[in-house]
């Protein structure tokens, strides 16, 4: 790669590494494996950095691209390295992906929003990612997905609707 190439890809990796993370940050449970899959999502774009074409998407665009491939990839191998059964495993709940302490928020959320994130389905769970983790817009997502406009406004809508009511439902005192 050539001096200005090496410099381009530094741009971006200063420029969007953050969006990166956050949307691992939404998706995973722990910093270790955000970090881990940040690394490999930008080895991956470093080598394919020749290739990648501005005028098809924006850095971000085609970074989380990667990151999503590279993270379907991460879950199927997950999967099919379990087979060992949990209560064979010492320390099964570190394999289940809890925190020690769970008062303890590991990316840096609140338990409070990493529990009610954990009740969405994959798909809201994914839209949200890289909506707010990572800062896409409604078109860049629907680009990405290949889903209409109005249905990642659809899908984001619902999705704030019921995080908000998971929030609020467990900050409610309970009745005495």
């Amino acid at each position: 790669m050539n001096r200005e190439a090496t410099a381009a890809f530094a741009q971006v990796y200063d420029d969007e590494v953050w969006s990166v993370y956050g949307f691992f940050g939404y998706r995973v449970r722990s910093r270790e494996e955000a970090e881990d899959l940040t690394q490999l999502t930008f080895e991956r774009a470093l080598r394919s950095w020749g290739r990648f074409d501005p005028d098809r998407a924006s850095p971000r665009t085609w970074l989380l691209a990667i990151a999503r491939n590279l993270l379907i990839d991460h879950y199927r191998s997950d999967r099919s390295s379990r087979q060992d059964s949990l209560a064979e495993l010492e320390g099964a709940e570190s394999v289940l992906g809890h925190a020690a302490d769970p008062t303890e928020s590991v990316l840096g959320v609140s338990p409070e929003l990493e529990a009610a994130l954990a009740t969405l389905p994959d798909r809201q769970r994914e839209i949200l990612a890289l909506r707010f983790g990572g800062d896409l817009t409604g078109p860049e997502i629907a680009e990405l997905t290949g889903l209409s406009l109005a249905n990642v406004q659809q899908i984001l809508s619902r999705s704030l609707r019921q995080l908000r009511a998971n929030l609020d439902a467990e900050a409610a005192p309970e009745p005495s």
